[in-house]
């Protein structure tokens, strides 16, 4: 468990629809309890479809508690980018984490794991147990 500090969860998307729903959907289900801080990171700073490096960088900085950040995202590029932004070293905040989830069932997953204290480590842990989520 944390030290009362919450794990920030960031939602990198293409579109900044998307993002911004899986956000609205995950906090929603997460309860009335506790505020995780979330934010999505959709699109490009014009508001087209792709990922930004800025938009990134300033939704983990704004998540930012002291717990780590979990960062989920939903494609390929969205993935390098966040990679590219891990591996400079100084664009994102210290214990920014990528996580392998997939993206909507992992989001709710971590911020439901995360509105319960826990540290970043289970964060990423129940967000990655996503990807056995059996529908049939």
């Amino acid at each position: 468990m944390s030290d009362g500090k919450l794990v920030g969860i960031v939602l990198v998307s293409h579109s900044a629809e998307v993002a911004a729903s899986v956000a609205e959907l995950a906090k929603a289900l997460a309860g009335g309890g506790t505020q995780v801080p979330v934010a999505a990171a959709g699109g490009t700073e014009g508001g087209g479809f792709g990922t930004s490096a800025e938009l990134i960088a300033g939704a983990a900085a704004a998540v930012d508690r002291g717990a780590g950040v979990a960062v989920l995202t939903d494609l390929g590029s969205a993935v390098l980018t966040v990679k590219a932004l891990l591996a400079e070293g100084d664009e994102l905040p210290a214990g920014t984490r990528l996580v392998d989830a997939p993206f909507v069932e992992g989001a709710v997953a971590a911020v439901v794991t995360a509105a319960t204290g826990a540290d970043l480590a289970a964060v990423e842990a129940a967000a990655a147990e996503a990807y056995s989520y059996r529908k049939v």
